[in-house]
């Protein structure tokens, strides 16, 4: 039976592998995976940096038609060509409906869409300009935080794919809560997310599918069961005896 929901299955094309001792397939997250069932709201990837979440979720990203760097399917900008093979070794099943809408969020590499923006307004096409998608305002001229949470009220219309990495990198505690509320207004506007995080906040939306990435590979892991919920958690019952731990020589 053919899924609803828009993206349903990530799959590892095993067979076409030459060799898992090689980067990209020698990654913990890569290396034994299989197949990874999305959640239709919301799916997370947690690990250790290095672990390959990144990788994975960018080559989702590329495997759909979003740029590499960031943006939407027609952004075809390139700074830097540093993205991996993966890839052309996934296999994405997809539902009989389509998204209407669709971004993927780097952190990392927001500022090149940012610029990417500009350039195109700088040349022009006989449209509306860019930017007023994004609020009509420079995302140069705003905070780090200002301007993903500028991308998400303005430029994130429903009924689309949201592949964000990282998006906390630049937020406040107060902002991740202002984006988890807005994950929310999208969800139920038929919205589905995949978002490699590390954080405890954003990791927190209901019955979502949280995989942890470490070097056994990818598995399904319980909120209150990930390392990110129980060290805050432990932190913030007790910050001095923690404190008294790390600094003792």
């Amino acid at each position: 039976m053919i899924s609803s929901q828009y993206l349903s299955r990530i799959t590892l094309r095993r067979d076409k592998v030459e060799s898992f001792e090689r980067y990209p397939f020698s990654l913990p997250a890569v290396h034994a995976l299989e197949s990874i069932d999305l959640h239709p709201k919301v799916t997370y990837f947690v690990g250790e940096n290095g672990s390959g979440k990144s990788t994975l979720l960018e080559a989702i990203a590329v495997s759909l038609g979003f740029n590499a760097e960031g943006g939407t399917k027609n952004f075809r900008f390139g700074t830097r060509r540093s993205h991996s093979e993966l890839h052309e070794f996934l296999r994405i099943a997809k539902g009989f409906r389509r998204p209407r809408d669709g971004f993927f969020l780097r952190a990392e590499s927001f500022f090149n869409v940012a610029t990417e923006i500009e350039n195109l307004d700088a040349e022009p096409f006989g449209g509306p300009p860019v930017i007023n998608s994004y609020g009509g305002r420079s995302l140069h001229e705003q905070s780090h935080g200002e301007s993903f949470l500028a991308l998400m009220t303005e430029r994130f219309g429903g009924q689309g794919v949201y592949i964000l990495d990282e998006p906390e990198a630049a937020l406040s505690p107060q902002r991740q809560l202002a984006v988890l509320a807005r994950i929310h207004d999208l969800v139920l506007d038929d919205s589905q997310f995949i978002i490699a995080t590390h954080s405890p906040i954003l990791m927190a939306y209901p019955e979502a599918d949280i995989y942890l990435c470490n070097e056994n590979g990818v598995s399904k892991v319980a909120y209150e069961d990930t390392e990110h919920y129980q060290v805050t958690k432990d932190f913030l019952a007790n910050p001095e005896r923690m404190l008294r731990m790390l600094m003792e020589r």
